[in-house]
């Protein structure tokens, strides 16, 4: 079972997200267990503190080491921080970092536990760099807080856990962005017209050598388009 313990000073951002759709699935079923962290239990000193003025002046607000150092110290136990031979991932949301891909979602569903850092305010302390393993960014762009792009990345690699989604492993071996790099071919469901618009012809011929020679060239046309419009 992968055990998922996501690190955040908003923690109440994760109670609808953790109660719908495939992720409560996926904790019903026993094939995940998510945690999450609030950050604060481990502020500093009376006032409670995760966060000060940076060194050198600047704008906002860093995160401070010591809760978060305290706090994925906690979650890992004995495994203690700092590289991989803890047997944990430990990521980092940050706008500054690779940009996360199905196939980091596919190496992530494949390990035993991962922990997610959730940035806020003007963004870390740099020493806090330190105890990740992994950096991500889900696009370019900031938002104010990592726990959307966290629960992004955590909904990306539950579903792909064996038993979650309905189907087997069909339900996931041929979607978009899957190891030919390839975005899915348009999908259709009854009625075959609706307000003059007409399911394609082959999709309803029974000839499935056909269908998935449609589904191939379309397949190549989206992503070229898209490609081109990047």
């Amino acid at each position: 079972m992968l055990r998922i313990d996501i690190i955040s000073a908003q923690p109440g951002m994760f109670a609808g997200f953790l109660a719908e759709s495939i992720v409560a699935r996926a904790v019903k079923k026993g094939a995940c267990e998510i945690n999450i962290v609030n950050l604060r239990d481990f502020a500093v000193g009376s006032y409670h503190k995760i966060d000060d003025k940076p060194y050198g002046g600047g704008p906002g607000m860093l995160m401070m080491c010591e809760p978060w150092f305290a706090a994925v110290e906690s979650v890992l136990g004995e495994q203690g921080t700092g590289n991989r031979e803890h047997g944990a991932r430990v990521v980092m949301t940050s706008p500054a970092a690779r940009k996360f891909t199905q196939r980091d979602a596919e190496e992530l569903s494949k390990e035993g536990h991962l922990v997610f850092m959730c940035g806020h305010y003007e963004g870390f302390d740099a020493r806090i760099e330190t105890l990740a393993t992994d950096k991500f960014s889900v696009g370019d762009f900031v938002m104010t807080g990592g726990e959307l792009a966290a629960a992004a990345m955590v909904d990306s690699i539950v579903r792909l856990l064996p038993g979650v989604l309905g189907g087997g492993p069909a339900a996931t071996a041929s979607e978009s962005f899957g190891r030919d790099g390839l975005l899915e071919a348009p999908q259709y469901t009854r009625p075959p017209e609706f307000r003059g618009m007409k399911v394609p012809e082959v999709l309803l011929s029974g000839d499935h050598r056909r269908i998935e020679e449609w589904k191939r060239a379309e397949s190549i046309r989206l992503t070229n388009s898209v490609n081109k419009a990047l």
